[in-house]
């Protein structure tokens, strides 16, 4: 993990946890779980919510709606100050859709620059769910997307860390690297 970025422990900094990573390995059940553990509001998915009300067919105009959307909803979260902040993916996961969906970066997802402190990535050991708005659901698609979704944290040399298990163990698992990050 790299190291701690600045202003993880300062007071009154809100310290920013995004979860990160692969369709189906239960980002937005943990999302809530870890929240209330540390006290936080959730910056929902908006790419779920985007998708529940218009499809799941994306294209880049799409996809910049979501970024924007990601966006929008962190900033109004962050203007609040909270002590922490759970997000539930953002935009560098619009990008890495990007990247399997057009085949392609999208120059404004690479411009954006306000990334959490500490990205958590559920491990791909829970079974796959189909819930309408899920596109990659072969082991090799679903492998395929969590290595592009890797690659942006690394291409940006972002801490993240892994979380595993089911239910209470992976919330455990989460708030293990949190407390490693240095919260």
């Amino acid at each position: 993990m790299a190291p701690r970025r600045r202003g993880w422990s300062d007071p009154g900094v809100t310290r920013h946890i995004c979860l990160h990573g692969a369709e189906s390995t239960g980002k937005s059940t943990l999302a809530p779980r870890l929240a209330a553990r540390l006290g936080a509001p959730v910056v929902p998915e908006y790419g779920r919510t985007y998708a529940e009300a218009n499809g799941a067919e994306f294209d880049e105009a799409d996809l910049l709606a979501i970024f924007d959307g990601h966006v929008a909803a962190t900033e109004a979260a962050l203007a609040q100050r909270p002590d922490w902040l759970v997000s539930d993916t953002d935009p560098l996961m619009t990008q890495a859709w990007a990247i399997m969906l057009l085949g392609r970066r999208l120059p404004e997802i690479d411009a954006w620059t306000n990334t959490a402190d500490l990205y958590l990535v559920p491990a791909m050991d829970l079974p796959w769910q189909e819930d309408g708005t899920r596109l990659f659901g072969s082991d090799l698609a679903r492998r395929q997307f969590m290595d592009v979704a890797l690659a942006e944290l690394d291409r940006r040399k972002l801490p993240w860390a892994w979380v595993e298990g089911d239910g209470a163990a992976r919330l455990k698992s989460a708030l293990a690297a949190v407390k490693a990050a240095g919260a």
